[in-house]
């Protein structure tokens, strides 16, 4: 044994061109265009741009006396920020990254919640535009439109569960392809 430490040597490298104070995990992530290309892709966006203009629209009113508002408001600025969260974790392939976490079942999970909560902030939305105040109050248009938003919000999120739960079951898939990958991630 005394030859040992004469026949070991030892060296520290780093990736090919990997710069020092670098993350490895935004480093080498691409923008996936074919993810911006596909359904899920475009609802997320439409879910985003929608979503804010729930929340825009009905921050521009007066709704703080309307608890019912602050409810509408947790639902579309909750819902917002996380759509956005996870469509630049897709758009960034950060998500084949983290292939311990189940992210076909997190969709689902993700999107059937969104769906349920957006119908009950649309109906309490639209139950709580106050007809009466159309003439004298320009708050009613914008209370109504965002009502409207939120009933397009939740149809998408409602798309969005469905095409979720498709992906995770396997639906169109080969299931040979699919257990020969689950062995191989065992």
């Amino acid at each position: 044994m005394p030859e040992f430490p004469a026949k070991v040597s030892t060296r520290t490298s780093s990736p090919a061109g990997a710069q020092a104070g670098s993350l490895p995990l935004l480093r080498s992530s691409a923008v996936d265009l074919e993810f911006l290309r596909s359904l899920v892709g475009v609802l997320m966006i439409v879910e985003i741009v929608l979503g804010c203009l729930v929340w825009a629209l009905i921050a521009d009113t007066y709704y703080q006396p309307y608890p019912s508002y602050g409810w509408v408001m947790f639902v579309a600025i909750f819902f917002w920020l996380v759509t956005i969260i996870l469509f630049g974790m897709y758009l960034f392939q950060l998500q084949t990254k983290l292939y311990m976490i189940p992210w076909p079942l997190v969709l689902v999970v993700f999107n059937v919640a969104a769906a349920v909560l957006y119908a009950t902030a649309f109906i309490t939305s639209a139950a709580s535009v106050e007809p009466y105040s159309w003439p004298h109050s320009p708050d009613y248009n914008r209370r109504a439109s965002a009502s409207f938003f939120a009933c397009l919000v939740m149809i998408g999120y409602g798309v969005s569960a469905c095409l979720s739960i498709r992906a995770w079951r396997g639906y169109g898939s080969n299931a040979a392809t699919s257990q020969a990958t689950v062995s191989n991630h065992a």
